[in-house]
């Protein structure tokens, strides 16, 4: 998932996100050049970059890397590298990025598990963030879970097992990081992070406030449907969270059965990102593009999922590109065909190029 992302004069890509408005078309009314695509990132002063590595590979020795391939740390298995990678393990490492990207300018791409984001195979022009081990734990006070941001949520909820704690057992069903899962407050069978959330603590990288750690609280942070109010800039590195006793054995039960029916109504098995789409206010975003009749549509070595409608895997061979056409289509032919404004729930990261020629489904 990504926590975020941001930078002096920094633009932020990425399909529409708002509801239908004043003005929108209407139904049987195509509109050329809709959705438009992802704003573009770059380009990048080489000279800004050039600076920021060297910055940063002397203040974190060891934990910064050039031109590393982001494909492996997302769940799609897609998109191009990073032109600099940091591995921040300590506050100090981000302090130290906090002052390279007041700097440099150069723009910014939080990285978790990567399970909520799709990479322009042109990969991501400026720095990527990745917190590492030292921000993956899990403490227990009395019926209070704390977490690092880098823990993931399925260690989330083995964790409340284990210690007799229920009410976020259906993390286990978010293949993403506490930290990427605070930001867009996900959840899964009717839960939310939201619901149990004490704090988070945030570190602001960008901006006024850069440099600087505070620690806010669920109305402070914004939360709504799969969102919340964090700048772009700031990254969450830790999460508390009130839970309520339970049996153990309960509590397994009920990790058991969403693993269950994960298994049974996701594409577990192929390279994904998870839900494309948030649900539309009309009806659930798979059954929209279900309506459409796309399960089983492909672009390249793409395709929506016969599974799940609102899931696109990827075959081997399959690029971001082919991807972003699928997802394009299903929102262009949602708003000619039914009237109905979908927003991507995946973040979509990079420079993606021109719109590529609408060819026939396949």
């Amino acid at each position: 998932m990504t926590a975020g992302r941001g930078g002096p004069g920094d633009r932020r890509g990425g399909l529409p996100v708002g509801q239908a408005g004043p003005g929108d078309r209407q139904v049987g009314t195509p509109e050329a050049g809709w959705p438009p695509m992802p704003a573009p990132v770059g380009p990048v002063d080489p000279a800004a970059l050039e600076a920021a590595a060297g910055e940063l590979e002397a203040r974190c020795p060891g934990r910064v890397s050039r031109d590393l391939s982001l494909a492996p740390l997302t769940t799609f298995r897609l998109g191009g590298p990073a032109a600099v990678f940091l591995r921040a393990e300590e506050l100090d490492d981000l302090a130290a990025l906090a002052e390279v990207l007041g700097a440099t300018g150069v723009p910014l791409l939080v990285v978790g598990r990567g399970s909520n984001m799709l990479v322009a195979d042109g990969g991501w022009p400026g720095i990527v963030l990745h917190l590492g081990q030292r921000f993956r734990r899990v403490e227990v006070e009395g019926t209070e879970l704390e977490a690092g941001a880098a823990t993931p949520l399925p260690s989330l909820a083995a964790r409340s097992a284990k210690a007799s704690l229920g009410g976020i057992a259906f993390a286990v069903a978010i293949p993403g990081t506490v930290g990427g899962g605070v930001r867009m407050n996900a959840g899964a069978h009717g839960s939310e992070l939201a619901d149990r959330l004490l704090w988070a603590d945030v570190f602001h990288l960008t901006g006024e406030p850069a440099g600087r750690a505070v620690r806010m609280k669920p109305d402070e942070l914004g939360l709504s449907y799969r969102r919340s109010a964090l700048p772009a800039g700031a990254v969450v590195t830790a999460a508390r969270f009130a839970l309520t006793p339970a049996p153990e054995a309960t509590v397994r039960a009920e990790i058991d059965e969403a693993r269950r029916w994960r298994r049974d109504n996701q594409p577990v098995n192929q390279p994904n990102c998870g839900s494309v789409f948030a649900n539309p206010a009309e009806m659930a975003a798979g059954r929209v593009v279900e309506l459409l009749g796309m399960k089983g549509e492909a672009s390249g070595g793409a395709r929506v999922s016969e599974v799940h409608a609102n899931f696109i895997v990827a075959a081997d061979g399959a690029t971001a590109a082919d991807v972003l056409v699928l997802i394009r289509r299903a929102m262009r032919r949602a708003r000619d065909e039914l009237g109905i404004t979908l927003r991507t729930e995946v973040q979509l990261v990079g420079d993606f190029g021109p719109a590529a020629p609408e060819d026939a489904p396949a």
